[in-house]
């Protein structure tokens, strides 16, 4: 964030402000006017540079009307994954000299991958094996995370040629497409069907099925995406020592981590521009699949 941005308040002076809103259960999120925030104890207010347009918006706004309002509010402002200008630096990480667009995602889309990688380092070793399971938004980003911490072969899976494509781009050794079929190809890439680590960023019972076959002894089953999923566990359910996880977002140290990472040139978001007002085609093609990378929305 800009810590040294001035005079933001005597600029932003009117009492209402442009929002993106999910309003309705089950219709697309709208453009409405909602009164400016004025910051509490313990908070800042934020002149938003950019937003990125995440994933699990979409499933939220694919849930029922009942699974819906026993969870969230109504309406709800989208944009969780923000960079902007701040009147009070307080808990927050400087972006310094980083294009806000071009690394905004970093905060979900770098900082979650960043956080379920760790978890499973002291496994990546000379001779492992990381399979990152969907290359979208936040897949094609642990790649190169996976790259630049680990001296793992990365092979990612798929359903999209266009984004097994970006895949390669950003550093993935193999690319194969995420079907039944893709096991006989790991084993043929790799001289093993088994695998070190697999990191599901799709997170439906068919990954989760695909990555139990991939799991073998000592094997880290790593579910990222938002979702519920049913997996055998236990002595007789899984190969020996082998685990089940499902991290969940970061801490501020390690999204400092991510940004440094960004800074030094060796993780790069692959983003697509929106306006404030195109917000929700944005979301309208994130949830149809047809974004190469991670939507951003600058207003």
């Amino acid at each position: 964030m800009d810590e040294h941005a001035q005079d933001g308040r005597e600029n932003d002076k009117d009492d209402v402000m442009k929002a993106l809103q999910y309003v309705e259960v089950g219709k697309p999120p709208v453009i409405r006017e909602v009164p400016t925030p004025e910051p509490g104890p313990g908070q800042v207010r934020l002149k938003a540079t950019a937003a990125g347009a995440c994933h699990s918006d979409s499933f939220v706004m694919s849930l029922s009307d009942e699974d819906y309002r026993a969870s969230y509010p109504l309406p709800m402002t989208l944009g969780h994954e923000g960079a902007g200008i701040v009147y009070s630096p307080r808990f927050l990480v400087p972006l310094g000299d980083l294009d806000p667009a071009d690394n905004v995602a970093l905060t979900d889309a770098g900082l979650t991958p960043h956080h379920a990688i760790k978890g499973s380092l002291s496994k990546l070793v000379p001779g492992s094996t990381a399979v990152v399971i969907g290359t979208g938004g936040l897949g094609h980003v642990a790649i190169q995370i996976l790259r630049e911490l680990t001296p793992a072969t990365v092979i990612a899976l798929d359903v999209a040629d266009e984004k097994l494509a970006l895949a390669k781009e950003v550093g993935a050794h193999h690319a194969f497409l995420s079907n039944p079929d893709a096991v006989d190809a790991i084993r043929e890439a790799t001289g093993s069907a088994t695998v070190t680590a697999i990191f599901d960023f799709v997170g439906i019972q068919p990954t989760a099925d695909l990555g139990a076959k991939l799991s073998g002894t000592e094997t880290d089953q790593v579910l990222v995406g938002v979702g519920a999923t049913k997996a055998d566990v236990g002595v007789l359910g899984r190969a020996y020592d082998a685990t089940v996880r499902a991290p969940y977002w970061g801490s501020r140290s390690e999204l400092m981590e991510v940004l440094n990472l960004a800074r030094a040139g060796r993780v790069d978001v692959e983003t697509e521009r929106f306006s404030l007002d195109d917000a929700p085609e944005a979301y309208r093609r994130l949830h149809e699949g047809t974004l190469r990378g991670r939507a951003v929305v600058t207003p």
